[in-house]
């Protein structure tokens, strides 16, 4: 009897570590981001809602991938690939490596990556503005399941 009740522990244990390992480093970011706010270079240049140039959102998924999906004068452009997330000094950053080129990526060096920062868990910025990019500020959207 001692036996079961030993074997019965410990397989409840080691199905309670599994849940805990189950958890997803994404599982924080996890959801879609929603384009807010645009700011320019010059002061007082900040648009939102339906006044903005183009309107946006990123959806991260749980597997380290994601989808960003641009709408700009009725024309949709969409473009995915992997998110990696990276702790400095400035706090948490999202690297997005888009799989192709596209004309969405907001990029300082023109290429495939895009670097995203989190300001809290409800609001993310781009870098792109700290060279002559707009400034974009996205909103994290309720999760409604």
């Amino acid at each position: 009897m001692k036996l079961i009740a030993v074997v019965f522990a410990f397989l409840f244990m080691l199905s309670s570590c599994n849940k805990d390992s189950d958890k997803s480093i994404y599982h924080d970011y996890q959801g879609k981001w929603v384009l807010v706010k645009m700011s320019g270079n010059t002061p007082d240049s900040e648009t939102t809602g339906e006044e903005m140039v183009w309107q946006e959102s990123y959806k991260f998924n749980g597997n380290g991938t994601f989808t960003k999906e641009r709408d700009q004068n009725g024309a949709l452009t969409e473009s995915s690939g992997s998110l990696t997330v990276l702790k400095s000094e400035e706090g948490t950053l999202l690297e997005l490596i888009h799989a192709t080129e596209n004309d969405i990526i907001g990029s300082c060096l023109g290429d495939k990556k895009e670097v995203l920062v989190l300001k809290s868990t409800s609001v993310m910025t781009i870098t792109w503005n700290q060279c002559d990019g707009p400034g974009l500020e996205y909103d994290k959207m309720m999760n409604t399941d």
